[in-house]
């Protein structure tokens, strides 16, 4: 299916929220205000590494309108948080490892003077070596970040025996490819309300990815019961993976319970910068082999990246980049290692793609340097070496079997935009120093946790009190259009109007758990979970119905409004016709809330390859690109991306995230650095920090959702919240060597790779490179 805004407005479905994001009547969770309300501020280190002598607050603490002032020693609890690996400091005890590490907290009657108590708190620093190369942290002479040293993780894949084969292939190419800090860039900073209530339990209004595991957390740094914390997590204004872990959470929950008043704490945009998670700027060095034919035989993998100064998920993402760095390619002898090194930059973290991005960048660029060794058309190059349909998984695991790879490599064939490379473009009259050039890349991507990790789901369907068919998950909504992509499954499932739907997410006192939204995986869990539960419910309503009406459950079904006898269903719209049993009615002489239940974990390979996947989408991306070689800049001009993923439930939401995934993707191959230096941050706001503007968009974007699945197939949509960003970069690398002949290794491409001296011959410029 071409999907467009015209072929999916054929299919249009409004979002749930989206008239009141359009009217700006949305209300985030940040938004939310109380009266008697305090504001939180928390000071950070002024150092990327230093000891603490001491901190003094007593200052703070006198300063009219100061509620509350907090240091370590005010945790209650495990002074420590991390999704996987616990080990930042929730305030700091001793020692600082960057600047976003905090060390005291306040709440105060009023911004400013939050502000101001934070002036008056006193601390007394020790200034350390600072580790701002992970490969000098690597150094048997470095000092020591943790007490387990300067890895977090390693990872070490080895098939076949690559090292001996680089001696019997006929091209071997090697590069070493540079990848940026990016940041997260959502309209929503990191904040929240946290509310101490009159029964002694808390609720936390704050963006997150994953409210169950907030509430762990939390339980823990404040040692209560997970069951006296309530963790609102919806809607967000933006995540990417950048709230997965826990923020200001633990600060504005202690503010509130020692003031025992309610606290809003909200992190301005350097705050942001300074704190929060960024993707994991990676080295990485590929030695990758073939014959004489271009068959691929040895492929060698190094792969340094730079965690900062904590874990959050830094080994999980190295373990994706692992599992990744193969492609979709038949390679028989692979040697793949990685290392995740603490150092005192930013905390790298979860983002969009999860350490794919950088090693697809670096593969794919591998495969079109070799092709251009043997003379061999780039695409055609990736087509010989491309998986089959049954192939095992890149670590050689069992995978779920899609055509997907072949899919895609056929629709970038049959694209318009190819081929206009394959045939010549058009002969336009252009000044000599603006040349285009056309690329292409392909990638296959793993949805859900992987092998080894918790990544179980579910739900809850229910007929509400109210009369509305009620679906609660513990899913949050951050703009990626989960709600509609849910309303519209549920009006499949029962043919009812959008007005007997209620939808429940992110709430932890009124939702099952349901693991987190990330990994590309809620819509996955939507649909089976809903696959499960839809005839279980279904039954409890007809049976229910059939006690009321006398009517035999086999002749009824749900639809608009309530359950219609069958016969009549297809005559539902007819304003003459009504349900036998109006669902309020149900609900009314039910003695019980009907309703049931799912739970279920990730489809998951059979075999132990930690973190290895079971399913995957495929995506390919082919992309035009202007340079400029007077100013070195390179703009993309047209898009087509084509996304194998199984069903499309939800058109104008598919296409909105694979736009939307794409444009984040620009700004990481063209613009995106979060730049520092000794530590410290030289980017610190939007104004230096250039996240692409509509201006950077192309006009012209184009997508073929790939919908065919195996018949056998029980496994539905797959995700697509990432693929839309995977490719991309190495699509506009190939496009900026077709019209300028430079080879991008390092991202952002840099404007000085790009210029060329001004040369004129013959009057007036044209363009041979089309």
């Amino acid at each position: 299916m071409l999907l467009n805004k015209e072929t999916a407005g054929a299919r249009w479905h409004t979002r749930p929220d989206g008239a009141e994001k359009v009217t700006g009547a949305l209300a985030y969770l940040t938004d939310r205000h109380m009266a008697g309300m305090l504001c939180g501020k928390v000071l950070r280190s002024e150092h990327a590494h230093a000891w603490i002598l001491s901190i003094r607050t007593e200052k703070a603490e006198r300063l009219p309108g100061v509620r509350a002032v907090i240091t370590h020693k005010d945790v209650p609890g495990m002074n420590r948080f991390g999704i996987a690996i616990p080990d930042q400091p929730v305030l700091c005890e001793d020692r600082v490892r960057f600047i976003g590490d905090a060390v005291a907290a306040v709440a105060a009657d009023s911004l400013d003077i939050a502000e101001r108590a934070l002036e008056l708190i006193e601390v007394t620093y020790v200034q350390l070596p600072v580790l701002d190369d992970p490969e000098e942290a690597l150094k048997p002479d470095a000092i020591k970040l943790h007490p387990s040293g300067n890895v977090l993780h390693r990872t070490n894949y080895k098939r076949g025996g690559a090292e001996d084969v680089f001696a019997e292939c006929a091209y071997v190419v090697e590069g070493t490819y540079y990848t940026p800090r990016q940041m997260h860039a959502y309209m929503e900073t990191e904040g929240g309300l946290f509310v101490p209530e009159a029964d002694g339990r808390l609720s936390v209004y704050a963006p997150t990815q994953h409210g169950y595991k907030d509430r762990m957390q939390l339980s823990r740094i404040l040692a209560m019961p997970e069951e006296d914390i309530r963790v609102v997590s919806s809607p967000i204004g933006g995540s990417f993976g950048g709230k997965d872990e826990l923020n200001i959470q633990p600060f504005g929950a202690m503010l509130a319970l020692k003031s025992g008043r309610p606290v809003k704490l909200h992190q301005d945009r350097w705050e942001s910068v300074r704190a929060g998670l960024k993707r994991h700027p990676m080295k990485i060095t590929m030695r990758t082999g073939i014959d004489s034919n271009g068959r691929l035989l040895a492929h060698q993998v190094r792969i340094v990246a730079d965690t900062g100064a904590y874990a959050t998920l830094g080994p999980a993402v190295l373990n994706f980049a692992t599992e990744h760095a193969m492609g979709p390619y038949r390679i028989a002898h692979v040697d793949v290692e990685g290392v995740s090194v603490y150092t005192n930059n930013g905390v790298s973290g979860e983002f969009r793609g999860f350490g794919g991005n950088q090693v697809i960048f670096a593969l794919e660029g591998q495969m079109d340097r070799l092709a251009s060794e043997l003379g061999m058309d780039p695409w055609e190059f990736r087509r010989m070496n491309l998986r089959e349909k049954d192939d095992p998984g890149p670590m050689g695991q069992r995978i779920v079997a899609t055509d997907g790879a072949r899919q895609i490599w056929e629709s970038i064939r049959r694209s318009e935009l190819w081929n206009k490379k394959v045939s010549g473009c058009e002969k336009e009259l252009r000044p000599p120093w603006i040349r285009r050039g056309i690329g292409a890349a392909i990638a296959m991507h793993g949805s859900g946790l992987g092998f080894g990790l918790p990544d179980f789901g579910g739900g809850r369907l229910s007929l509400n009190r109210s009369g509305k068919i009620e679906a609660a998950f513990g899913y949050e909504e951050f703009g990626q259009g989960l709600l509609a992509t849910l309303q519209i499954m549920l009006l499949d499932h029962f043919r009812c109007n959008k007005e007997d739907i209620e939808m429940v997410i992110g709430d932890t006192d009124r939702v099952p758990h349901s693991g987190s939204s990330t990994a590309s995986r809620a819509t996955t869990m939507l649909w089976q979970a809903l696959q499960r539960m839809r005839q279980p419910f279904l039954d409890k309503l007809l049976k229910r119905a059939s006690a009321i009406t006398g009517l035999a459950p086999e002749e009824l079904d749900t639809g608009p409004g309530g359950v219609w006898r069958r016969v009549e269903m297809d005559r539902a719209d007819d304003a003459d016709r009504h349900p036998v049993v109006t669902y309020a009615r149900l609900a009314d002489e039910s003695d019980q809330i009907l309703s049931v239940t799912s739970q279920f974990h990730f489809p998951t390979t059979p075999d132990a390859v930690m973190g290895g996947h079971f399913l995957y989408t495929y995506t390919g991306v082919v992309v035009e690109v202007e340079v400029n070689t007077l100013t070195g800049k390179a703009k993309v001009t047209e898009q087509f991306h084509a996304v194998a993923a199984g069903p499309v439930i939800n058109p104008m939401g598919f296409l909105g995230q694979i736009e939307g995934g794409s444009s984040m993707a620009l700004g990481f191959t063209l613009t995106e650095d979060a730049l520092m230096s000794s530590g410290h941050y030289l980017t610190k706001n939007l104004d230096t920090y250039l996240v692409p503007t509509i201006a950077d968009t192309p006009a012209q974007f184009s997508l073929e959702a790939i919908e065919e699945l195996p018949e056998s197939d029980p496994y539905g949509p797959r995700g697509i919240g990432e693929v839309g960003t995977v490719a991309v970069a190495p699509a506009i690398a190939s496009a900026i060597y077709d019209a300028s002949g430079r080879r991008v290794e390092k991202l952002p491409v840099s404007h000085e790779l790009l210029i060329e001296p001004l040369r004129v011959e013959g009057g007036e410029g044209t363009d041979d490179h089309g």
